[in-house]
């Protein structure tokens, strides 16, 4: 099995670590909820790849 890393898989690996931060720091919720969007965006009309 090889562990390639597609900005598909990073997405996925940021918002399990952000569920986890959100868990142990439940006041940052709106910051990391608001870096995952603006990436998230930015992933779906093409800036990022």
């Amino acid at each position: 099995m090889t562990l390639s890393f597609s900005l598909k898989n990073i997405i996925y690996i940021l918002a399990l670590i952000l569920g986890i931060a959100s868990i142990v720091a439940p006041r940052f919720l709106n910051i990391f909820v608001a870096i995952f969007l603006i990436a998230y965006a930015a992933v779906g009309f093409g800036l990022i790849r």
